[in-house]
């Protein structure tokens, strides 16, 4: 009976929980956010649910700027370069004086920086797309920030570039604690889906007392693909090959290329069948009663293929929607590859509302 209630909870999350939540229509708009690198909007999209009014999103790629248009009209999202924006004077451009803006957040790719003098700076970022994160926050000083990326970044570069990340947030004037900096499992929080995400969380110094920032207590209840999966409505998907199908045929749900005859696996992994380690993404078949692995962005990779538990497929387009916790209504534009693009590089939605939850109780105690 209790998961039956949990699977209930579940469906209605990514459907009209949130539009009947009442404590988020008194808190609804309360905060402003800009975001960058806004993507298909799943990081905006769970900021907007726990209360937060977007003044501004920045996304370079014109489909998924598309896509935010599309589900959120009245938002200012901006279809450009964040290099040209990040140029501009902020404070005119956003209608908003410095020390206003409540949060900044959004996550720049990983890339290596200079490491000329024994203090990092915000000149050594210069050239990659942190640095222009790092100017949003140099010329806008919002009272807080979410920087969220990979996992990797802790050990991108052994570790440096993270490190020059966060001397580059203490010298813009944020407090960044060892507590405010975590990995976090999506599974943990109401997604179908094991995604693990770096979060950092920054607060400007002169609004700090003794308290820190405290991150969301995971869920009691994990979902698998059984509680989304069930009553996904139709809509777009790749398809494997006839060979393909008649292989992942003999692949149980929750096996991979050693559940099949080795001659059969042998054939189709070719070069693979020699490599070292597990190679447990190959010929991988998804159950019902786990999560999903994290939503790709290609419906099918020979190393980290996910099958359909039930079905000879790849998930389609609104089944990895639904493992990003996204709502049935938010439709994606583009092609099919823009689409499966768009799902894949977003963070997901229920993740997002958890930790905006508890940056709103922060704003509120500031």
């Amino acid at each position: 009976m209790q998961k039956m209630e949990n699977r209930e909870l579940i469906r209605g999350i990514q459907g009209k929980l949130f539009d009947m939540n009442i404590e988020n229509k008194v808190k609804k708009n309360k905060f402003t956010s800009i975001e960058l690198f806004a993507g298909a909007g799943g990081l905006a999209l769970g900021l907007e649910k726990s209360g937060f009014k977007a003044i501004g999103l920045i996304e370079i790629n014109k489909y998924a700027a598309k896509t935010l248009k599309k589900n959120r009209p009245k938002w200012n999202v901006i279809n450009e370069d964040i290099e040209k924006i990040s140029s501009f004077n902020l404070e005119e451009y956003f209608n908003i004086r410095k020390g206003e803006l409540d949060l900044l957040s959004g996550g720049a790719p990983c890339q290596s920086f200079s490491y000329a003098g024994k203090r990092l700076g915000l000149e050594d970022a210069r050239g990659t797309l942190f640095y222009h994160y790092a100017l949003f926050l140099e010329k806008l000083k919002p009272k807080m920030f979410i920087f969220e990326n990979v996992k990797g970044l802790l050990t991108h570069d052994k570790g440096r570039t993270y490190e020059t990340i966060l001397d580059i947030f203490e010298q813009a004037g944020y407090f960044i604690p060892e507590n405010q900096k975590k990995v976090l499992n999506a599974w943990d929080y109401g997604v179908a889906q094991k995604r693990e995400r770096l979060i950092t969380i920054g607060i400007r110094k002169d609004l700090v007392k003794e308290k820190t920032f405290e991150f969301p207590v995971p869920h009691k209840y994990k979902p698998v693909l059984r509680d989304i999966l069930i009553d996904c409505p139709k809509s777009i998907g790749a398809s494997y090959s006839e060979s393909k199908k008649k292989i992942f045929d003999m692949v149980p749900p929750g096996g991979y290329w050693k559940d099949i005859p080795e001659a059969v696996a042998k054939e189709y992994m070719k070069t693979c069948w020699n490599m070292g380690g597990g190679r447990t993404g190959i010929l991988r078949r998804l159950s019902l009663d786990e999560p999903s692995l994290t939503v790709l962005t290609s419906p099918s990779q020979k190393q980290t293929e996910r099958c359909h538990p039930i079905e000879v497929r790849p998930f389609t387009v609104r089944e990895n929607a639904r493992c990003q916790s996204f709502p049935d209504d938010w439709e994606f534009i583009g092609s099919i590859g823009e689409q499966y693009k768009q799902v894949g590089n977003a963070v997901p939605v229920n993740l997002a509302y958890e930790i905006g939850k508890k940056i709103r109780e922060m704003l509120e105690e500031l």
